[in-house]
């Protein structure tokens, strides 16, 4: 363990002391924080950028209980987290006790693990036991990534001497643990049976028409790059095209990618009559013309995800292979042989449609959305991985910017890495959840609608020595713009907004300078790069608010949607027969 979010308390007290000490040292990076929630979900962002379980302290009662949110989303997600939690010892339960509840239970539904230490006080603990529980607890919260819960009960007195605190630390032994052994995702995959295997998970048939839709990456960090080989291995063998989320970590170089396929749904030109093959690896983007399309598609559909054995499939029309993708095109190529196969004429004319309308689409976008004007938000999807340096990360908050990230954004998008917590899809802890990210990647940006960010302002007030380079990209729509794309009809815009987009007061630059954070307005498209140049040059956080109008915004994505429809119908003359377009 690298990392370590303390928040405030005296039940927590030993844990602080050993946390202090530890940093100290330099052997952990610790980060302190007032608000639990908070905490916890920048602990999830350091876990998802590093790939190893982050740990949260915490004292008892109501402080567990807003571990929950960022539990929830790290189970979803499948990203490692520990929680550590101080609690009273057994003699302080169900007596009326201040500050004591059942915390034990607070979190079990969501973590992979739930463990105590003994009842009466953690100084009654073995070496063993202690051994046991740390190697469990760290193998649980990545082995299947995932939340681990650790509730430790202290008996007073709480608080060790400074003399007492040196003498434990003097014959501590770093590295004194048992070693952890490696493991192994796909330990359960070779005990299949042959039949099983065969008949169930390798059906595919790389030489006829298929598509490859690639979720959100939800692997271990760590394994990103062989899976990415193994995509590229797959298309090259197949010839499919390739639709991709820009949340999968599919890098711009990745063999057959379209790029505006989300955008390209909406026509009728690739539902073949006889049906599409569909390789879907992860959970499904965010897209309800990708489920409309996926309803009116025949064929043969496997699901595989990265260890994930939980039901991903919404429809119902996949089968699901948990065992990775790397480890199932192993044994796919092991049992059909078909290491040099090379796409179909049927298959490379499907390609070749699929890629001609991309392109096609591609130009009518940049047309229809210039870098000049009034901002808007597909504008803002369209032209931001164009304005911002390669390689620079992104995170997207979990409602409109996500979606429109899927639609409008240009090629430039998988230049980079794209970050969106859509796991259990909340926007609580949008900026926590930045923060975490940008301490362990460096300069990174956050795109957020203003409730997301003022949901989670206590994101401004992390404690540590380096603050992240984090540009916040405020989008100002006045609420809950999202609600806008729902079409919902009320008695008028008052009573809209009073249901639905809950407009707030507050002035999220003047929010910003109480909290010491620099900040700019940009009030056109032309100046976003100046501002953008701005806010990467700073040392630390700062925000950049625009404005924009739902309504007028609710309308142009229709606009865009329509029009893209009508412009690659009227450019098509046959989808599927490889001639060219009249």
């Amino acid at each position: 363990m690298k990392h370590l979010v303390l928040c405030p308390g005296s039940r927590s007290g030993p844990l602080a002391l050993a946390a202090g000490s530890f940093a100290d040292r330099g052997q952990i990076s610790l980060v302190t924080a007032i608000d639990e929630r908070s905490a916890a979900f920048f602990a999830l962002g350091l876990s998802t950028a590093t790939g190893k379980a982050t740990a949260v302290v915490t004292t008892s009662g109501t402080a567990v209980a807003h571990l929950l949110p960022a539990a929830v989303e790290a189970d979803r997600s499948c990203q490692p987290l520990l929680f550590l939690t101080a609690d009273r010892p057994s003699r302080l339960k169900d007596c009326g006790a201040n500050q004591t509840v059942n915390q034990q239970d607070f979190l079990k539904p969501v973590c992979r693990l739930v463990q105590q230490g003994p009842t009466d006080g953690f100084h009654l603990v073995s070496a063993n036991a202690l051994n046991d529980l740390v190697e469990k607890s760290w193998e649980s919260s990545h082995q299947f990534a995932g939340p681990v819960h650790i509730n430790l009960p202290f008996e007073e007195p709480l608080h060790a001497t400074r003399f007492e605190q040196e003498e434990v630390l003097t014959g501590w032994i770093p590295g004194s643990f048992r070693r952890l052994g490696s493991i192994n995702h796909n330990e359960n995959i070779d005990s299949l049976s042959s039949e099983v295997v065969a008949n169930e998970f390798f059906s595919l048939n790389p030489s006829c028409p298929g598509v490859v839709l690639v979720g959100p990456w939800r692997g271990p960090t760590n394994e990103l790059a062989i899976f990415q080989k193994a995509l590229a291995k797959w298309q090259l063998l197949s010839g499919w095209p390739v639709m991709a989320d820009p949340l999968s970590g599919i890098s711009f170089d990745q063999p057959g990618l379209i790029f505006n396929w989300e955008l390209l749904l909406t026509s009728e030109l690739f539902i073949p009559e006889e049906g599409l093959q569909v390789l879907r690896l992860g959970p499904m983007p965010t897209s309800r013309c990708l489920e409309v399309w996926f309803q009116k598609l025949g064929g043969n559909h496997l699901v595989v995800t990265e260890g994930d054995g939980r039901n991903l499939d919404p429809l119902g029309v996949s089968i699901q292979w948990s065992g990775g993708f790397a480890k199932w095109l192993e044994l796919f190529l092991r049992k059909t042989h078909l290491e040099e196969e090379l796409p179909s004429e049927e298959v490379k004319a499907l390609f070749s449609k699929w890629k001609e309308k991309d392109q096609l689409t591609q130009s009518w976008l940049d047309k229809k959305l210039p870098l000049r004007g009034p901002v808007n938000e597909p504008s803002l999807a369209r032209w931001l991985p164009r304005l911002l340096p390669e390689g620079i990360p992104i995170m997207l908050a979990a409602s409109s910017p996500i979606r429109d990230w899927l639609s409008f954004s240009s090629h430039e998008a998988f230049s980079r890495r794209v970050f969106s917590f859509r796991g259990a899809s909340g926007i609580d802890g949008t900026l926590s959840l930045a923060m975490g990210l940008s301490m362990a990647l460096g300069q990174m940006v956050l795109v957020t609608g203003d409730l997301a960010l003022l949901h989670d302002s206590n994101g401004w007030l992390f404690s540590y020595p380096r603050l992240p380079q984090l540009v916040v990209l405020l989008i100002d729509n006045g609420g809950g713009g999202i609600f806008q794309q729902l079409h919902l009809e009320t008695a008028s815009k008052e009573k809209f907004d009073q249901l639905f987009a809950m407009p707030q007061v507050v002035d999220q630059l003047a929010l910003a300078e109480a909290h010491r954070i620099p900040y700019r307005q940009v009030s056109c498209l032309e100046d976003l790069e100046i501002g953008l140049e701005w806010g990467l040059s700073q040392s630390g956080p700062v925000l950049i608010r625009v404005c924009t109008h739902p309504e007028e915004d609710m309308n142009l994505r229709r606009e865009l949607r329509n029009g893209v429809a009508n412009y690659v119908q009227s450019t098509s003359h046959n989808g599927f027969s490889g001639e060219e377009d009249k």
